[in-house]
């Protein structure tokens, strides 16, 4: 039996890729479901199944002492230190794989960004990416075996951000929705789901490759995202352009910074990624049942008070 470490567990990403694993049956072996373990602060609801190891990942100590693991999955791993506490933690380190972020490539690059491309700070998302940078440097150079995914915007069942989940909102009550001016800035997604295939398929086939961006093909606009939303909850939008001058995160839940990644690598291996409208209905389903699972912000009260309605 597998024996695999998530780091987090408790929400989104990690709760997802824990719960993936603890049923999770590999096609390619007769081995049975893994023996999943995670590592936080146990102040969460756990998923049923795994085994938690209690401790604060900034201070792991030998919390993990007498644990050998098979893979070890790092997600909520932000910054150079807590990289180095989780490794320094490990008696032994097999399969590793971070998920890390798209945020590391500077925006003055030109797009698509490529996994070759020479990564630094990018203004707009600031030290989360840099921070993210120096966790991948530090784990490059302690493990050169590990894989680092570069993902753009993850959606899906358990998305604790308010994302998605606002669009579905609006969709439900009948609302117009108001798109920063034209709506044709580029938004890249990747379903939850399709990382957890994704890194499946890695561990199998273990490429020489060891970055790669993950995402969708086919990039998105802000447009078409929203009427992906609309269209999983049985509705279509009527959309209003917002050509004032003000902040888009006031009541749009995302940047003025629209990217591209380039996935021919990893399509090379996995060339089938969900579309976003199916994906977005899984989203929807789980969000219509879980809604208070979501970190809500005040996007209504903006629009009523500031754009109308």
């Amino acid at each position: 039996m597998r024996k695999i470490l998530v780091t987090g567990g408790t929400v989104f990403a990690s709760r997802y890729i824990a719960e993936h694993y603890v049923n999770f049956i590999p096609e390619y072996t007769v081995e049975q479901k893994a023996e999943v373990y995670v590592l936080n602060r146990g102040t969460h609801r756990q998923v049923k199944g795994v085994r938690l190891i209690e401790c604060d990942k900034n201070n792991i100590g030998d919390k993990l002492k007498g644990y050998e693991f098979d893979v070890v999955i790092a997600v909520n791993i932000y910054t150079e230190n807590e990289m180095r506490e989780l490794l320094e933690g490990l008696s032994v380190i097999r399969d590793f794989v971070f998920i890390s972020s798209s945020a590391v490539y500077p925006e003055t690059l030109p797009q698509p960004f490529t996994e070759e491309m020479q990564c630094g700070r990018n203004s707009i998302w600031g030290d989360y990416g840099t921070n993210k940078l120096a966790a991948e440097k530090y784990l490059q150079e302690r493990v050169p075996w590990a894989y680092i995914l570069r993902p753009p915007y993850l959606y899906g069942e358990m998305n604790n951000l308010y994302r998605e989940g606002f669009v579905f909102d609006c969709a439900v009550a009948e609302r117009p929705f108001y798109v920063p001016n034209d709506g044709s800035m580029k938004l890249q997604f990747f379903y939850i789901g399709d990382l957890c295939r994704f890194i499946d398929i890695i561990l199998r086939v273990k490429p020489e490759q060891k970055i790669f961006n993950v995402g969708n093909k086919k990039v998105d606009d802000i447009n078409s995202f929203v009427k992906a939303c609309y269209k999983a909850v049985g509705g279509k939008p009527q959309l209003i352009n917002v050509y004032k001058d003000t902040e888009q995160r006031n009541y749009f839940p995302f940047y003025n910074y629209g990217y591209e990644l380039d996935v021919t690598k990893m399509l090379e291996l996995m060339y089938d990624p969900i579309p976003l409208e199916k994906g977005m209905r899984a989203s929807y389903l789980w969000y219509s049942e879980h809604s208070d699972a979501v970190r809500k912000k005040p996007y209504f009260e903006f629009i009523d008070g500031e754009l109308g309605v």
